[in-house]
């Protein structure tokens, strides 16, 4: 990521009034995400997703590109007495954090090398989520622009080796439309 990108972020987080509530696709998901172990919220900003999270029980790591993002995050899970791991990192330059993951979170970034790497570091029946908006957006927003959306039915093929949960594509209560997907790490075959 250039640095100029990652001043555009950081402004754009020391602007935010406040952390935004998490989201609605987790409330949605809440019956099978788990509620212990290692957590990994990608590109995950001031942590609207991550402290939610870690308020169910899981040991979060956020990352992102920003520092005043996950300074703010950090403040906010300090002033909530929640554990909250942070990590200043840019992902279209680095590789994934090293897991075992229990969950990995990725909601509104999107760079397929990162996807196609998540799942070697998924722990055995370890979930991946993902949310993105995919190109039949445009029709309505232009914002992301073609080269951030994801093709509209490509998300399952970008992680190779899960077994897809649940798969669903359409307009969504944020008005955009995007790609939902949960997979699974198989557990280890026994023996």
């Amino acid at each position: 990521m250039a640095e100029g990108d990652r001043e555009r972020w950081d402004a754009r987080y020391r602007d935010e009034d406040a952390i935004p509530e998490p989201s609605p696709l987790l409330d949605a998901l809440d019956a099978l995400l788990p509620r212990q172990g290692r957590a990994l919220d990608v590109a995950g900003g001031s942590g609207r997703n991550a402290l939610w999270l870690a308020r169910r029980g899981l040991e979060v790591t956020l990352s992102d590109v920003s520092e005043v993002a996950l300074e703010r995050a950090a403040r906010e899970a300090r002033r909530r007495g929640l554990s909250l791991a942070t990590l200043r990192i840019d992902l279209e330059a680095s590789p994934l954090p090293r897991g075992p993951w229990d969950l990995v979170l990725c909601t509104y970034f999107l760079h397929r090398p990162l996807l196609a790497a998540i799942p070697a570091e998924l722990a055995p029946g370890g979930l991946l989520v993902v949310a993105h908006a995919t190109r039949t957006n445009l029709e309505r927003h232009p914002r992301p622009g073609p080269a951030h959306l994801l093709e509209d039915g490509e998300l399952p093929a970008l992680v190779p080796g899960l077994e897809v949960v649940r798969h669903e594509e359409g307009w969504c209560e944020s008005g955009r439309h995007e790609a939902r997907l949960v997979a699974l790490k198989p557990a280890a075959a026994a023996g």
